[in-house]
């Protein structure tokens, strides 16, 4: 009687990888995709409430907000209700009696549905809001590291000889410097231009410039982040390129005297599109965690304006041995925690459809 093609295959070693089925890799890609559209539809849909004001008689002014206006959602304070666990969990007798004085003296406490921070502020406000800052920081940094290590690896791949050399020795001379260094300090340098501004009395063209330092705050985050997260990009297009010089197609497009222009647009960035992706799709959880780790130690985005990193710094400030607020810490632990792991999931299924070498093997078996 004949094995079946199960009985004839060779056991399973401790030496061999068992890799999981191709069909259950595409499931668990279209679950990230999943969670990182609802998580993208969360943050950046909430932003006009979250953004939105608040009655100046619902929260208190803070040194954020100038005297008259009403606070943003996100920035509202009430010193009353700093500190509170989410609504549905459990109270302390002080919390509870916090509320009741607060209930018999008419100001009823608000009711968070994540917890409050030290100043009052709500949580699921800060959380979104943070998390469409460090969504949108990811995906702009990854963008401009797509571009500029495309462009940079395309043209050293595309003229090789001296120029190939010079400009991988290049990459390599950045590879050994300390990136989140380099990062640190192009922040540092911003924040020193705005207080020799706040020292000159912002006299001038630059003036208006102090108004919006949150948001060049962000903007030198991301230009930051992706100025030195393209040597990867560049090494990858590069080694593509190379590769599809020697092609055929390629030679014959040269033989027919094509312009390298047309041969770049035409020929080799349709080739280049799935290393392109895959990257991108990797290049976005590394620039979140980036963001997420400067914030962290107070470089990244600043207050009061909130991101994953710095809720998670604030978080841990209120973890001791006496009254541990752990719902500070748990929450944007966790928006991180599922984020990096949708975006690597879709990035592993994306490699998978794209990748031309793996597609061929496994055709062939």
């Amino acid at each position: 009687m004949a094995a079946s093609p199960a009985q004839s295959r060779p056991p399973f070693t401790s030496g061999q990888v068992a890799l999981p089925p191709r069909r259950w890799r595409v499931n668990v890609g279209v679950c990230g995709v999943v969670v990182l559209v609802i998580m993208s539809l969360l943050c950046f849909g909430s932003l006009p409430w979250t953004l939105g004001t608040v009655p100046a008689a619902a929260a208190e002014t803070d040194a954020a907000t100038p005297t008259g206006m009403q606070p943003r959602r996100y920035a509202a304070t009430h010193l009353e209700g700093a500190l509170l666990p989410p609504v549905w969990a459990a109270h302390t007798e002080d919390e509870r009696a916090r509320r009741n004085e607060a209930v018999a003296a008419g100001t009823p406490l608000p009711r968070y549905l994540l917890g409050s921070d030290q100043l009052g502020r709500d949580l699921l406000a800060r959380l979104l809001l943070g998390g469409a800052i460090s969504l949108s920081i990811g995906i702009l940094a990854a963008f401009i590291a797509v571009i500029i290590g495309t462009l940079y690896g395309s043209l050293a791949g595309a003229c090789g000889g001296r120029i190939d050399a010079v400009m991988m020795r290049l990459v390599d001379i950045f590879f050994g410097l300390p990136t989140i260094l380099l990062v640190v300090l192009f922040a540092v340098a911003v924040d020193g231009v705005f207080e020799r501004m706040d020292a000159a009395g912002r006299e001038g063209m630059l003036a208006g410039l102090g108004e919006h330092r949150g948001l060049i705050n962000l903007l030198t985050l991301f230009i930051a982040i992706g100025g030195v997260s393209w040597l990867t990009m560049a090494r990858v297009i590069r080694g593509q390129v190379l590769s599809l010089k020697a092609r055929p197609f390629m030679e014959a497009c040269r033989a027919l005297g094509i312009p390298p222009h047309r041969q770049f647009f035409r020929h080799l960035l349709p080739n280049l599109l799935g290393p392109i992706i895959v990257y991108a799709t990797l290049a976005v959880p590394a620039a979140i965690l980036t963001e997420s780790f400067l914030s962290f130690l107070g470089i990244g985005v600043r207050e009061p304006l909130p991101s994953w990193g710095n809720l998670a710094a604030a978080g841990l400030n209120e973890l001791n041995l006496v009254r541990s607020r752990w719902w500070m810490l748990l929450w944007p632990c966790l928006m991180i925690a599922l984020t990096l792991l949708a975006l690597n999931f879709a990035g592993e299924a994306l490699r998978d459809r794209y990748d031309l070498r793996r597609v061929e093997r496994a055709n062939r078996t």
